[in-house]
């Protein structure tokens, strides 16, 4: 197992969101750096994109899933996320739900079918 590795707070970026669980355990966030939004899911980093819809639809996916599953999750994100993210589809001609549902359906689509 590889130890943990503690990055110093400046190196980790802006935060802009959080998924904790009902404990106030971090499962999620995003962190703006270097001009990406950076989404890491329970400790690790789990992907970096210039879309904000993008990583925001997501966390909020994840959140959905946690709580699907019976856990007790809060998401909380900051005004700038959400106003990128919103923008971003606006920019598509789309509602932020409806980018968020379109985002969903291409992952469907994308995840490797049972045998």
């Amino acid at each position: 197992m590889t130890p943990k590795t503690s990055i110093p707070a400046d190196r980790l970026g802006e935060p802009h969101a959080q998924l904790r669980d009902a404990g106030g355990k971090l499962l999620g966030g995003v962190v703006f750096k270097d001009g990406q939004w950076v989404l890491g899911l329970d400790g690790r980093i789990v992907g970096e994109s210039a879309s904000a819809a993008h990583v925001l639809a997501i966390l909020k996916r994840a959140a959905a899933i946690a709580r699907g599953e019976g856990r007790e999750v809060s998401l909380v994100f900051s005004a700038t996320l959400r106003a990128a993210a919103h923008q971003e589809a606006a920019d598509q001609g789309m509602e932020f739900e409806a980018f968020q549902q379109h985002l969903l359906a291409q992952m469907n689509k994308a995840e490797p079918q049972a045998d």
